[in-house]
């Protein structure tokens, strides 16, 4: 094959290339010809066709869950949800995607700075959509409280191209019909990962620019882990013993115990003040939880078959600590941390947190623990591994898109450190 021959397939190639990309905008510009059902209450959803469309999904897409989170969610979210439904010849329907969406009041204070790097001419547009005390409104498929795709169930046996294209009509719908109450200026899909990243990832096409966050850090539970201390055992011993003096021995000689809460409730200031002393040390804190959500929250976990656990950490009559863990079909989600800051300047209250999250999951029968995107050393060094986690966001405004990955993710993101501290299996 000659030179000729070949620059000619190329060509032929990239023209064949560019035609399927223009066919695929022009598709997804369009409508979907689905019927779609928008609310602001999970309970004006038809609960059928909800069910449906979230079975086998994440309880995090629940209606129980969505109710409970409804009566606690913080003051500056508001839910709103969508069914995306086919409707046969015959008039009958059948459900494609159950969306879960939020939309946030952010105020500059809680964004993260833009970099110094910034061209002149970004960090302009930037001050302008910052200037005043105005909160700027955002359009989120997801759920601001969770980490993980939370936002989309698509149906069982439903096309998640057809689904995908569908939310993103939803997304173009209600940032319409939202302008009544105040426009939200851009869009987020949050914390894609797996097999949702492929599909949602067509929506590239619509100027949705992907931006790779921190990924969640996941450790998969041995099945013959009956309790901590079997998950202790299993460590080399270098890490084991690191573990033991490092961790366990000053909390232990400090008078310090664990101890998991039947009664959330007289408890819910302390937790409270725990957790606002976490969240007050984040460089980006989007919301901040009512003071009656712990005991909420603990209320719908026992309603729902104990998937809740709340665990302390006390020093005589007082709190230090706290961890939630939360069971999501197989997963155990280290849902929510606090502890006290001046305490943890000598004590080892987090590390020592991070290990009752390992016993709440072996507890709950989970076979993985979800433990989030923070702290990816001291997790690493649990035996947690990486998951690829991103999110799909879009301004209005096309220059003010080129700051979105600034907005969410600062600098650039911590790389997750990669750690084996358990025994080596003979093959």
């Amino acid at each position: 094959m000659n030179i000729a021959t070949r620059a000619t397939q190329k060509l032929r190639a990239l023209k064949n290339h560019q035609s399927t990309q223009r066919a695929a905008k022009r598709t997804l510009r369009g409508p979907t010809q689905l019927e779609l059902a928008v609310g602001s209450r999970i309970g004006l959803m038809n609960s059928a066709l909800w069910d449906a469309a979230t079975s086998g999904h994440s309880v995090f897409l629940q209606r129980g869950y969505l109710a409970m989170l409804e009566g606690a969610l913080p003051k500056n979210l508001s839910p709103r949800y969508a069914l995306v439904v086919a409707r046969a010849d015959d008039g009958s329907l059948s459900p494609v995607a159950a969306v879960h969406l939020q939309i946030a009041s952010l105020t500059p204070t809680q964004l993260r700075p833009l970099p110094d790097e910034e061209p002149g001419k970004l960090r302009k547009a930037w001050a302008q959509w910052l200037d005043g005390t105005a909160a700027q409104r955002v359009l989120t498929c997801g759920n601001f409280l969770t980490y993980g795709q939370h936002g989309v169930a698509v149906a069982p046996g439903a096309d998640p191209a057809l689904a995908w294209h569908a939310v993103a009509e939803v997304i173009y719908r209600l940032r319409h019909a939202e302008k009544i109450t105040g426009s939200a200026q851009f869009a987020i899909i949050k914390d894609l990962h797996g097999d949702a990243v492929a599909p949602a990832r067509a929506l590239e096409h619509l100027s949705y620019r992907w931006v790779e966050t921190e990924p969640n850090m996941v450790l998969t539970l041995d099945p013959a882990w009956r309790s901590h201390a079997d998950y202790l055992a299993s460590l080399a011993s270098k890490y084991r013993s690191t573990v033991k003096n490092s961790i366990l021995k000053p909390i232990e000689e400090a008078g310090c115990t664990t101890e998991l809460l039947s009664d959330v409730a007289p408890h819910a200031h302390r937790l409270h003040a725990l957790y606002k002393s976490v969240q007050a040390n984040a460089d980006f804190r989007p919301f901040e939880l009512p003071g009656h959500y712990f005991p909420t929250l603990a209320a719908w976990g026992a309603q729902s078959n104990n998937r809740c656990r709340v665990t302390v950490l006390r020093q005589g009559d007082a709190i230090l600590g706290f961890l939630v863990s939360l069971r999501d079909g197989d997963t155990a989600v280290a849902y929510h941390i606090g502890f006290d800051r001046e305490a943890a300047a000598t004590l080892p209250i987090y590390l020592r947190l991070l290990h009752v999250g390992v016993a709440d999951g072996i507890a709950l029968g989970a076979k993985r623990i979800s433990f989030g995107r923070t702290a990816l050393e001291p997790k690493a060094a649990l035996g947690a591994q990486p998951e690829p986690f991103g999110v799909l966001v879009r301004h209005r405004q096309p220059l003010l898109n080129k700051l979105i990955k600034p907005l969410l993710t600062g600098i650039e993101h911590d790389e997750a450190p990669v750690r084996s501290p358990f025994k080596k299996v003979a093959a």
